[in-house]
């Protein structure tokens, strides 16, 4: 049984991201060991990379929920647009349009939890 891991153990780089530009290096969490619903990952996007616009919706449906960590971006939902940093937290709710860029000088870092949301 998988107890600890760091961040280092689990890495992939992921060029054009939802056809977005650059390349995002995901750091993946127990991916075979839990049973919690949702996947969890750490991103690291250098200056000028982004996870391109996208929707999860019908049979991908899922929601996200980003924890931005380091580093500074912008983050579209649907037509709004807002600036991110260290310690903002966004939501990304099924059947929104959404996506990010890195903008500054250091590479932004995230946290991205994702998974099934329950429909009431």
């Amino acid at each position: 049984m998988e107890w600890k891991q760091n961040e280092t153990e689990d890495v992939i780089d992921t060029p054009a991201l939802h056809e977005g530009e650059g390349v995002v290096t995901r750091s993946r969490f127990f991916r075979e060991a839990t049973r919690l619903p949702v996947k969890i990952e750490v991103w690291e996007l250098p200056p000028g990379a982004s996870e391109g616009s996208h929707i999860h919706e019908g049979d991908n449906t899922l929601e996200e929920f980003y924890y931005f960590i380091a580093g500074e971006g912008v983050m579209w939902m649907g037509d709004d647009e807002v600036t991110v940093g260290s310690g903002d937290a966004v939501m990304a709710p099924p059947g929104v349009d959404h996506g990010f860029r890195s903008t500054g000088d250091e590479p932004l870092k995230l946290v991205i939890v994702w998974g099934v949301p329950e429909m009431s």
